[in-house]
């Protein structure tokens, strides 16, 4: 069976596994940056494709490859593929749900902790020759830490909950929102308590982001939600760019409203210089942390994923329905 993949070579020299189906798949790499007719010339004929989440599958493109049957996202993001035309012509589309939960996860706690502790304005004192100075106006205002925190989870599904475990050894209160509640078992065990969203808004010392991106979710977090939450409460969001209206949090920023926010992803990807973000940060140097999304660019993560596109690889070459569809076929 023939692949095409757009990502890197290195990674699957580093990582492709040694089963049946990955030494008998043949792969053909591509640069994800390039163009549609570089990918269609070649591997136009390539029964599978794999990309990177932030990659476009177009159903222009989908149209030019008749093998094509599989069509898998890296990681957990699939939301820049046509579903729909690929749905028509019967080729499944699946993502490696979970992969990078426990990355992720120790990227927004890491990122929590940040903005409480005001690390990066601490970092330019101590670099502008300021520590002691730093020092004495920290304890003029002591900030909260996380076991005296409530942390809103928005989005419950395995990296949420991976955020609650690395959050319970703290003692923060954790509450959560989702499109469907969890069981009071799974509540019980993760020790964390269900919220409607506007809620959780209210309530949250620090409202975390770990929701796909679809119609539902875009722009949920807009001038309404901000304006529901605690005044200097803060914002991390490791999942996508969509789910943020950017231009309500630069307002909310800019007035004082939210304490501060850190982002690992945004709309579009990649943010170059105008994004609004990009270029709120450097007026408000100590309120944005802004990471190039990599919270799923981990060893662990990238063994795991591996190990998933090359199992669904095995069943369509086998002629069975992979296990992790996404466009309901």
């Amino acid at each position: 069976m023939k692949v095409l993949v757009l990502a890197p070579k290195s990674r699957y020299d580093a990582y492709r596994p040694d089963t049946p189906a990955a030494r008998a798949a043949e792969l053909i790499f591509c640069d994800r940056e390039g163009t549609e007719a570089e990918w269609l010339a070649a591997g136009a004929d390539a029964d599978a494709l794999f990309v990177t989440p932030v990659t476009p599958i177009t159903a222009g493109l989908i149209a030019q490859m008749p093998n094509l049957k599989l069509i898998h996202s890296e990681g957990v993001g699939f939301d820049r593929i046509d579903l729909d035309a690929a749905a028509a012509r019967g080729i499944y589309v699946c993502n490696n749900a979970g992969c990078n939960a426990a990355a992720v996860a120790e990227l927004s706690v890491t990122l929590m902790s940040m903005l409480l502790h005001r690390v990066l304005w601490g970092d330019r004192m101590v670099r502008q020759g300021q520590q002691a100075e730093a020092v004495r106006l920290i304890e003029r205002d002591i900030p909260a830490d996380l076991s005296v925190s409530t942390v809103g989870l928005v989005g419950f599904g395995a990296i949420g909950q991976a955020v609650a475990r690395r959050l319970r050894p703290y003692g923060s209160r954790v509450v959560y929102f989702a499109p469907h509640r969890r069981d009071p078992e799974t509540e019980a065990e993760l020790g964390v308590r269900y919220l409607p969203l506007e809620e959780l808004a209210a309530q949250s010392d620090i409202v975390s982001l770990h929701l796909p991106a679809n119609a539902a979710s875009r722009h949920l977090v807009d001038g309404a939600f901000l304006a529901r939450m605690k005044p200097g409460a803060f914002l991390v969001n490791t999942a996508r760019g969509a789910i943020v209206d950017d231009g309500a949090v630069c307002e909310a920023l800019r007035s004082g409203c939210l304490g501060g926010m850190a982002a690992d992803c945004y709309e579009p990807e990649p943010a170059g210089a105008e994004h609004p973000l990009v270029r709120l940060a450097q007026e408000l140097p100590d309120k944005l942390i802004l990471c190039p999304h990599f919270g799923g660019i981990a060893r662990s993560a990238f063994r795991e994923a591996h190990r998933m596109l090359f199992e669904d690889l095995e069943r369509v070459m086998a002629g069975q329905r992979p296990e992790r569809v996404v466009n309901g076929l």
